[in-house]
């Protein structure tokens, strides 16, 4: 009798201690992605809570954590994920505790969503390299262009994802024709290893007038394409096993699913001790697809130039 009033006493506890953690979790995750506040606070002192700083601090938020898209995309993303995510959970579970958990852990989804997305941009970018850096050889040496010149005129039939940092480099070259600062404002708007090496490479010969530029880029081209090459074949080996990790979602929602016609259904979901395993299965399966995806992850070149302005 006293393990089972402990165990009521435990459960109807967590049930109002968890879900609002959930929530609470929700909050700082919004507030720090939307309106860039820091800390654990319901909201920032007073003396962090500066207009420029409200206004920046989104932004560079998101891109130090590589996602792309605006504060109010994230932020809308993760709204309506949050609510359905909590919707279709409190449907197939009721009670609190699990509605809370699904929606807290739902949280990185569209984050995870966003993310892609910039990756996809890098391997565009990426693809496209071999061919930029064989043109760029083409134009300085046959058509006996300019390292910037050549540079910039390659870029404007750059993939359109790549275009408008190259539209932003050439505006600081024509009012500066300071090759080192657009190639910063370049790699700055660009944000990609294969970017700051190609950059590197020109930006050293447009200073010293190697005649060896030609040979660099032949062996620059060479490597970037066995780059993407292998890349991509790394990639066609890992698709079963990407195709496997959705069931990682798939089979559980689905058993959890048909578990409302056994037994009592929904009504065992909703005790307490109910409440409690399926919050520890969400959060198992959540930590197991971030777990896969980090071992599906292909190592990424480092940056080679530093974020500081020259």
């Amino acid at each position: 009798m006293v393990a089972g009033r402990a165990l009521a006493m435990l459960g109807a506890g967590m049930r109002l201690l968890l879900p609002a953690l959930g929530g609470y979790g929700v909050w700082l995750t919004y507030s720090g992605l939307a309106m860039g506040w820091a800390g654990v606070m319901p909201a920032p002192r007073e003396r962090t809570a500066s207009p420029r700083r409200l206004r920046q601090a989104p932004g560079e938020l998101l891109a130090r954590a590589g996602i792309e898209g605006t504060a109010g995309e994230v932020g809308a993303a993760l709204g309506v994920v949050v609510v359905v995510a909590g919707v279709s959970a409190w449907t197939i579970f009721g009670g609190l505790l699990a509605p809370a958990t699904a929606a807290s852990v739902a949280v990185g989804g569209p984050l995870a969503a966003f993310r892609h997305r910039a990756e996809e941009r890098r391997e565009l970018a990426r693809e496209a390299w071999p061919r930029m850096i064989e043109e760029i050889r083409l134009l300085v040496g046959a058509a006996g262009r300019s390292v910037p010149q050549a540079l910039l005129d390659v870029g404007r039939r750059a993939p359109e994802p790549m275009r408008p940092a190259f539209v932003q480099a050439e505006r600081v070259w024509r009012l500066s024709t300071d090759f080192e600062r657009t190639i910063h404002t370049l790699t700055q708007q660009l944000a990609d290893p294969t970017a700051d090496l190609v950059c590197e490479v020109l930006l050293v010969a447009h200073q010293t007038a190697g005649s060896d530029l030609d040979t660099r880029l032949v062996a620059l081209a060479k490597d970037r394409a066995t780059d993407v090459r292998h890349r991509h074949d790394a990639r066609a080996r890992q698709a079963g096993v990407r195709f496997a990790r959705r069931f990682v979602l798939i089979v559980p929602i689905g058993m959890a699913a048909c578990g409302l016609s056994i037994g009592t259904g929904r009504a065992a979901y909703g005790t307490a001790y109910g409440q409690l395993l399926v919050s520890v299965g969400i959060v198992c399966i959540a930590a197991c697809w971030v777990w896969a995806g980090r071992l599906l992850r292909l190592p990424e070149a480092p940056r080679l130039r530093s974020q500081s302005a020259p």
